[in-house]
């Protein structure tokens, strides 16, 4: 039956992805002002996120700002928002079903076959909602690369990557090995001969013990 252990440390492991994806997700600093060109100086930094755009002053001064309209947002900004929450929400129920067919557990303890079958099923649904988190970094990655090396994008209002997208990537990879942890946690049950043993050979070694 299903090991115990690979499927705590694969709870733990999802578990803490999960919540590097809802930290990631909430953080601005998906991007930040690149300090390229002459004047590397600036009194101003500035961060966007999912949700917000920051400004952080020289003077220790942090502004932020939510962003007012979703229909005023670029489609890409409102694919990977879509896409995060998707992949937490996925997660988060995959962790459910997860938690319910572990073998710590006693929900369902009477049927060890189905209940390992729980755990590998909820280790699969943590693998899609890994897959949705990690293309939508991707994207929003690959966005800021293309923006950056674009040459009519003024030097000032060029981007590179900040630390949440670094979390939420983070968060995903730990919740992608969590969840293949669970997913290959239910082992085969050793093959059982479908042919009995026949008279012949029953009766054979029943002589064989009368002679000894």
């Amino acid at each position: 039956m299903a090991n115990s252990g690979v499927q705590l440390l694969g709870f733990g492991l999802s578990l803490i992805g999960i919540l590097g994806l809802i930290v990631g997700t909430i953080l601005p600093q998906w991007k930040m002002s690149a300090y390229v060109g002459d004047s590397i100086i600036t009194a101003v930094a500035t961060y966007q996120g999912l949700w917000m755009s920051c400004a952080f002053q020289s003077t220790g001064q942090l502004q932020c700002k939510i962003y007012d309209s979703i229909l005023q947002l670029d489609s890409d900004l409102q694919a990977t928002r879509a896409l995060m929450i998707v992949g937490i929400i996925v997660s988060i129920c995959g962790l459910g079903v997860a938690c319910m067919g572990m073998k710590c557990t006693t929900c369902g303890a009477d049927d060890k076959v189905r209940k390992a079958r729980t755990a590998v099923t909820g280790g699969i649904i943590l693998l899609v909602g890994a897959l949705c988190a990690i293309v939508a970094c991707s994207w929003f990655a690959h966005n800021v690369i293309r923006a950056f090396y674009n040459p009519f994008t003024p030097v000032n209002t060029k981007f590179e990557f900040g630390a949440a997208i670094f979390i939420a990537w983070g968060g995903s990879f730990l919740d992608v090995l969590g969840g293949a942890m669970l997913a290959a946690s239910c082992t085969r049950s050793k093959q059982v001969s479908k042919y009995p043993k026949s008279n012949s050979a029953r009766s054979a070694s029943d002589n064989n013990k009368e002679y000894v």
